[in-house]
């Protein structure tokens, strides 16, 4: 009987035992569920992240843009950026001066006008988006041995009182005097500053800053201005006032022949999202060290 009852003792203390271990088993497996269950909304998060980066991806549309022939190069360099990002955005650049773009975007034709100057107080009904700095360079014949002009002559040879380039320290050779078309942007910032104005006389007028460059390249004698950007080694490219335009001569401000370049759009009407995803990308840091890479000063 004793011996009955020990075994009795003994089975109930291994039972015991055993229900011990499984409330701790139960409780581990308790552990680790709540764990995994911890790990799965932590990654909530990073799921909907990535659905947002998808939904960004996936920004179609059209962005219509008309204008500034000098703001060509900046526009098409801006669009491929953003098309790297934006795959399915499709970006139009079409070209006519800085008028044309003024014109465009006040009757909703484009949805971006380039405009490169100042608007002028009767172009109204527009909001304008200064994106960019540009220097408008002075530039002659790669024969001219002429290095540096003040602003007052370069004024008096596009006024005629000067005609000879012996008059400012050059040869005996006649001044050829190019300009751009009336409603250029290049033409209507070049005479606003130097003092021009209505008053400037020219042999040849061209329709876009290449064609302006190629006659001086290719005419000895000749003078022409071109947005700072396109100036190359087709061309002699002068001081003015002894300042050397360069980024940081523009930037600081003494190389004085300079201008903006603006993007202009109708003033109360809403962009369609992929237009306005495109104006706030030039705005950016993104977009702004686009600018620059293409010779241009940014505004930030």
């Amino acid at each position: 009987m004793k011996k009955l009852t020990s075994i009795i003792a003994v089975a109930l203390m291994a039972s015991l035992v055993l229900a011990s271990c499984g409330d701790n088993e139960t409780s581990s497996n308790n552990t680790e569920s709540s764990t995994s269950g911890s790990s799965v909304i932590a990654s909530e998060p990073s799921t909907s992240t990535s659905e947002t980066s998808q939904e960004d991806e996936k920004l179609t549309g059209t962005v219509s843009m008309s204008g500034s022939t000098s703001m060509e190069k900046m526009a098409k360099a801006l669009a491929e950026s953003f098309n790297a990002k934006y795959p399915d955005v499709a970006i139009d650049i079409q070209l006519g001066g800085s008028s044309t773009g003024i014109t465009n975007a006040q009757e909703g034709v484009s949805d971006i006008g380039n405009v490169s100057r100042d608007l002028k107080e009767d172009e109204t009904g527009l909001v304008a988006h200064k994106v960019a700095l540009d220097g408008i360079g002075v530039v002659v014949n790669l024969e001219n041995p002429v290095e540096d002009l003040t602003m007052d002559q370069i004024a008096k040879i596009y006024t005629g009182e000067i005609t000879n380039w012996s008059e400012v320290g050059g040869e005996d050779l006649e001044i050829y005097v190019v300009g751009r078309e009336d409603g250029s942007g290049t033409r209507d910032a070049f005479e606003s500053v130097t003092g021009v104005g209505e008053n400037a006389q020219y042999d040849s007028l061209q329709t876009s800053t290449g064609a302006a460059k190629t006659t001086v390249a290719t005419t000895p004698g000749a003078i022409g201005y071109v947005s700072f950007d396109s100036v190359d080694d087709t061309v002699k490219t002068l001081k003015v006032g002894g300042v050397e335009i360069s980024t940081d001569t523009i930037k600081d401000g003494s190389y004085t022949l300079q201008r903006p370049f603006v993007m202009v759009t109708k003033e109360g009407a809403e962009l369609s999202d992929a237009a306005q995803a495109f104006l706030d990308y030039v705005l950016s840091d993104e977009g702004q060290e686009v600018c620059v890479q293409v010779g241009l000063v940014s505004i930030n």
